[in-house]
């Protein structure tokens, strides 16, 4: 897991090694087990409008099977000026 911006801060690393269970099929099923791993994570994850996922460098959505993954990103929407 590698985090960004705010979320890197909020959750106190910026990136983690974890195996989530096998029930972690998705990026919405593998943003509740780690909002469930500590109350950072749950306050940094707590609002899934306000933050975005990569699996593998490629955004992904909340239905989006995690498979077999290698990487997963989050990080806050970018925007540009």
């Amino acid at each position: 897991m590698l985090y960004f911006a705010w979320v890197r801060e909020a959750i106190g690393a910026d990136q983690e090694t974890l195996t989530p269970p096998p029930t972690v099929e998705t990026v919405a099923d593998l943003l509740d087990w780690l909002a469930a791993r500590s109350p950072n994570h749950a306050a940094a994850l707590a609002d899934r409008t306000a933050i975005r996922v990569a699996l593998d460098q490629d955004f992904a959505q909340a239905d989006t099977p995690i498979g077999t993954a290698q990487e997963v990103a989050i990080f806050p929407p970018i925007t540009g000026g």
